[in-house]
């Protein structure tokens, strides 16, 4: 039994012991003698400081570690040392023991873990620090010693598990940097599970409602849905067991997360998304024949249900950049129905569940050197890039979202590139110097611009002209990060000399015009032509699209008659401490924290939240505090990078009637007199008052826009009830934004 101290009490000691034992059996594949004696006085160090200390469920804090210990051990597939680490971090974290005391008594190695760990930490014990920056460090710490990376993974899934016992403010925060960042980490690390989990959990705060019904509905069909996955795993288990195969069929249901995704980019019910689960095949085959016998079972499936041609994956012959090797086909079932089928080796399952920490078990087989090819382009970013940290975080985040293609060069070899990438993503991924000079491609044998669009397969050459150079409008015709931050590079070089060149020709002219070359004067020049940098400024000199000749009557005219030109036309200059105060009009509806009690605020544009709807606020620089709903994608955004500024709002229960303003998309067939029926549904019926409509047919079928005022969020519910009920209309849904 572990030893413990009186103040633990009796139920507490066993919850501890069991979570012990249990971890003990999960790691019995690597554990000596001498690791069960480490780790005991591993965790014996932690009661006796943390004997006292209750998570917000009212469980020994204890209980957390042993289960982040536990994580890293059956969900990630790690080892002592690790094991350790996730015991003991939180001890140096609270200043309990010291990175030297780590070190004598468990290992340099545990202390290094440890003190990563503590580096990305750091990160929420200073608000003067912005998230990029944070993330910089991150991945930092990541490209030295991957353990780090996944600890933190394991530390913030049981966060998340537990997250009904936390603040709603730090369960939105929380949820969004976990879907923004470290769910997209989990994916490209492999990491599928978990990152599946993570994305659900965060839906499971910003969606509530959405996340709850999607839940219901898969409870619900469950029944139905293992009776078909046995109906069409029989005969290819007969077939398979004919053929001598040692196999394991496995029916798995998509995330939640995936679920609304795919709701959302078809456009459809949870009822009309048909690939809700895949059947997934396990070999358990030698190395040197998992390929073939991979195909040969493919054969088998193919032999029973017809396959899609078009949605054959092979991530057989070309792994993903994290390692993730399976054969992928969607073909039709019983009833008519698709499904998705997956079929993979016990190593190729090793690997896509556990990710980079399987690898190691598997050293030299292909798949792995796809994920260190990844890895140093990581590391290229982060120490070559003179970008900000934004510039940084959006870069990185591009290669943890993508979707990959594979094209080919003319000599044959195998490029490796996001979906989406274009002729100029090649260029660069070839070489820096001739993504610069790139003029086009040829594609397949045929001519296409730099903004061609690439295919899976295409053979693609590169053309290219000496006096080609990096353009501005470049920046968006490229989705790699290596390609954005080289074109960054090339248009800052490029604006430093332009910028020294129209600053000695500003200095030139004004010492001929007997004009002092001070800051008021430059002051002048830059609230004119409404630029803030003085590089800008002088930059926009240098290639001439600013006329230094007309400078002279600008900085020689009286201040009475100083105007100032916008898109054409002159209006009065005004004095910038006069700026218009930020009005709302839902003063009455919205209880902000007591530390902000008189700051302007008003309702974000982009997601027009109403009464009801889960928001949040955000304290910009400008315009007092926006009200965001909890979901909306700009809000995710800025939270991801500027977490600090979050403020805890909530609507207030009033008598008092006011209306927000919504938006609404309807969509159904063609008929005459549908606008009618539509806007008398909503002002007649609904009493609900329309403030614009707008209707497009083509093709026999119409989309409509509605802006709406409504009085909340139930009102708007029962609206879009009532609409969908009207013969003719197929879909209604309420949208963020004008699109």
């Amino acid at each position: 039994m572990i030893e413990t101290k009186e103040k633990l009490k009796f139920k507490d000691r066993r919850k501890i012991y069991v979570r012990y034992t249990d971890l003990l059996q999960k790691s019995k594949s690597f554990l000596t003698k001498e690791d069960t004696e480490i780790i005991r006085r591993a965790l014996d160090e932690t009661i006796e400081h943390y004997q006292n200390e209750r998570l917000p469920s009212g469980e020994p804090f204890i209980i957390h570690l042993l289960e982040v210990a536990r994580i890293v051990v059956e969900e990630i597939g790690m080892a002592t040392k690790s094991v350790l680490a996730s015991l003991l971090y939180d001890l140096v974290r609270r200043d309990k023991l010291t990175l030297k005391y780590i070190d004598e008594e468990y290992g340099e190695k545990v202390r290094e873990i440890v003190e990563g760990l503590l580096k990305i930490f750091d990160i929420k014990t200073s608000e003067t620090k912005f998230q990029p920056e944070n993330f910089r460090k991150l991945l930092l710490t990541l490209s030295n010693d991957i353990r780090v990376i996944l600890i933190r993974l394991a530390i913030l899934l049981d966060e998340m598990r537990r997250m009904n016992y936390m603040p709603k403010e730090y369960q939105l925060k929380t949820s969004v940097q976990t879907f923004s960042l470290y769910a997209p980490l989990a994916h490209r690390l492999g990491l599928y599970s978990i990152k599946s989990e993570l994305e659900d959990l965060s839906m499971k705060y910003t969606e509530s409602e959405t996340y709850r019904s999607i839940v219901k509905k898969l409870q619900n069909t469950t029944a139905r849905r293992n009776r078909f996955i046995k109906k069409f795993a029989d005969p290819i288990k007969e077939e398979l067991e004919k053929k001598g195969f040692n196999y394991e069929i496995k029916g798995r249901t998509k995330s939640v997360y995936s679920i609304w995704r795919k709701m959302k980019e078809q456009g459809v019910p949870f009822e009309q998304v048909y690939d809700i689960f895949a059947i997934r095949i396990i070999l358990d085959t030698s190395p040197h024949t998992e390929k073939s016998d991979c195909w040969r079972v493919y054969s088998i499936v193919s032999d029973f249900y017809r396959p899609n041609p078009e949605r054959l994956r092979d991530w057989i012959s070309n792994p993903k950049s994290n390692g993730y090797e399976s054969l992928h086909t969607t073909v039709i079932g019983p009833e008519g129905k698709w499904v998705e089928v997956q079929i993979r080796s016990t190593r190729m399952d090793d690997i896509a569940e556990k990710g980079y920490a399987a690898h190691w078990k598997y050293k030299g087989i292909e798949g792995d050197q796809a994920f260190d090819n990844w890895m140093g382009k990581i590391r290229d970013i982060l120490e070559t890039s003179d970008a900000t940290a934004s510039e940084i975080i959006d870069n990185v985040r591009l290669n943890l979202l993508s979707q990959e293609i594979f094209v080919f060069t003319p000599k044959g070899e195998l490029i490796r590139l996001p979906e989406g990438a274009s002729v100029l993503d090649f260029a660069f991924e070839i070489h820096s110097e001739i993504g610069a000079q790139c003029v086009g491609g040829i594609v397949n044998n045929k001519n296409v611009p730099i903004r061609h669009k690439l295919n899976n397969g295409d053979s693609v050459e590169v053309i290219t002209s000496k006096n080609q150079k990096p353009k501005n409008d470049w920046l968006a015709m490229v989705v790699t990060s290596k390609a954005k931050s080289k074109i960054r590079q090339y248009l800052k070089e490029t604006q430093r000399k332009e910028a020294d060149t129209g600053r000695e020709l500003l200095k030139r002219r004004l010492k001929n015009w007997k004009i002092p070359f001070n800051q008021d004067n430059l002051n002048k020049l830059l609230k004119y032509y409404n630029i803030k940098e003085a590089t800008d400024f002088f930059a926009n000199l240098g290639n001439g699209k600013i006329d230094v000749t007309e400078l002279k009557d600008l900085l020689t005219e009286k201040e009475s008659e100083k105007k100032e030109k916008v898109n054409g036309t002159e209006i009065q200059e005004k004095d910038d401490r006069e700026s218009p105060k930020v009005s709302s009009q839902t003063e009455d509806f919205i209880i902000i924290g007591d530390e902000l009690k008189g700051i302007d605020y008003k309702l974000a544009k982009c997601c027009t939240p109403i009464y009801g709807d889960d928001i949040l606020g955000f304290v910009t620089k400008t315009e007092g505090i926006k009200i965001h709903r909890a979901g909306c994608v700009n809000a995710q955004r800025l939270l991801s990078q500027y977490d600090y500024r979050v403020v805890p709002v909530q609507w207030k229960k009033t008598k008092k009637k006011t209306s927000f303003q919504t938006r609404i998309k309807v969509s159904g067939i063609d008929e005459i007199g549908m606008v009618n029926r539509i806007s008398d549904v909503i002002s007649n019926y609904m009493k609900v008052k329309i403030r614009s409509i707008s209707i497009d047919s083509d093709d026999g079928l119409f989309d409509g826009h509605i802006n709406l005022y409504v009085s909340d969020t139930k009102t708007l519910q029962s609206l879009i009830n009532k609409l969908k009920q009207e013969k003719g209309i197929l879909k209604v849904t309420r949208t963020d934004k004008k699109e």
